[in-house]
């Protein structure tokens, strides 16, 4: 008697804030954040007339971008009808090869049919430049009707010492009030000095999306499982804890290999 293949159990989704949505590889997450990304766009275009999206830079999210480009159901996203905004990025010229903006170009901006004049990358070599881009952002965010004046989509990642945008632990940006763009520099800011979106614009958000992937970010991700579910979440150690949307929707896509295993969770390990 032939016995029947034994199926790999469904990957076990960590307790995180918000929603999180695990699939067995980082393809298979992609593909549904992807998805749930044009979906969100075409919604938002449908209600608003144009969707905001901001995007994050790093390793982790090229094979979206370049899937956004080729992948037949992820073209329709309405490209025209968007605002490409940049949550963070390096203080370095655009063809710089650590400027974020140069990565999220060469994929998106020069292979999809987004008019130039919307394209908001950051003024990152400018001394003003955080004031310029807060600037720019309250300007076109200001011709919506009050309550949707805001970011539609925010795409985040997490370093391994649990940093997002460039909020680094116990960094000056993470005491930025009332400000939606800062400057971020100091001996707790992996050089060169930052740009960044703060906390109020990121949790002011319609939607925020963390994309973490690898086994690399596992130790991570089980740190913030148990600073979260501890009830003691602490946004200076642990930057990520920090994201928490005001009348907006927050969402993890891991894959398996970013989860920790379920015993060590048990024993409040990784």
């Amino acid at each position: 008697m032939i016995e029947p293949y034994e199926l790999a159990p469904e990957p076990e989704a960590p307790k995180l804030p918000g929603t999180v949505i695990v699939r067995e590889t980082a393809d298979a997450i992609i593909d549904f954040l992807g998805a749930e990304l044009v979906g969100h766009a075409m919604e938002c275009v449908r209600a608003f007339g144009d969707f905001h999206l901001a995007l994050s830079g790093g390793s982790t999210p090229e094979p979206l971008y370049r899937r956004l480009m080729y992948d037949p159901p992820l073209r329709k996203l309405p490209w025209k009808r968007t605002h490409l905004w940049i949550v963070d990025e390096r203080r370095v010229p655009e063809d710089d090869e650590r400027s974020n903006f140069r990565m999220i170009r060469s994929y998106i901006c020069e292979h999809s049919d987004i008019p130039a004049e919307q394209v908001h990358p950051m003024p990152a070599t400018d001394a003003n430049g955080d004031i310029l881009y807060e600037k720019e952002l309250r300007e076109h965010l200001g011709w919506r009707e009050k309550g949707h004046d805001r970011l539609d989509y925010v795409l985040l990642g997490m370093g391994d010492d649990a940093h997002t945008a460039s909020l680094f632990p116990n960094s000056p940006a993470l005491d930025a009030g009332e400000r939606l763009v800062v400057g971020n520099d100091g001996p707790n800011v992996t050089p060169p000095a930052r740009l960044t979106m703060t906390y109020r614009l990121i949790n002011a958000s319609r939607f925020i999306a963390v994309l973490v992937t690898g086994s690399r970010k596992r130790d991570t991700i089980a740190r913030v499982e148990a600073a979260a579910t501890g009830g003691g979440g602490m946004p200076r150690e642990l930057p990520i804890l920090g994201v928490d949307p005001v009348g907006g929707e927050l969402r993890w896509y891991l894959d398996r290999d970013a989860c920790s295993d379920p015993e060590a969770r048990e024993q409040g390990g990784a």
